[in-house]
């Protein structure tokens, strides 16, 4: 708990739910995912931004900022690479945000791997439906 409220203070919201709805999209997390849809639209980032995040396609994402495709990109790389070989990825978001934000990018995403693999083991089930399915607010 006291990692992810220190990550709500280290990264912008647009940085942090990018992070968060990129990895329960790859990991298919939808309790996670549907929650963090809800919560990226109350704080104005709109439907059309999720969904665009929710592609994970940040090469033609134009509705994300190039620090949001950065992280995109890593977040992505660490998933798929186990972590290993993503310099390159690592270093195009020191040189977006910054290298504390960025290690605070790489604790996110870490923190949502975790999740999603715990609720995926538990076959949880979201509280809530996606805001794509009817039921956003």
């Amino acid at each position: 708990m006291e990692m992810t409220e220190n990550l709500k203070k280290a990264l912008p919201d647009r940085l942090t739910e990018t992070g968060a709805l990129t990895v329960a999209t790859l990991m298919e997390n939808r309790y996670e995912l549907h929650q963090h849809e809800r919560l990226s639209k109350k704080l104005g980032f709109g439907e059309d931004w999720v969904a665009a995040v929710e592609q994970v396609d940040p090469d033609n994402a134009v509705l994300l900022s190039d620090a949001e495709r950065a992280v995109q990109r890593l977040a992505v790389a660490l998933i798929e690479r186990r972590g290993k070989s993503v310099e390159s990825e690592l270093d195009a978001v020191i040189d977006q945000i910054g290298v504390e934000q960025a290690m605070a990018t790489l604790f996110l995403v870490g923190r949502y791997i975790t999740h999603a693999l715990i609720v995926n083991s538990l076959g949880l089930v979201p509280p809530v439906p996606s805001i794509f399915e009817g039921g956003g607010q």
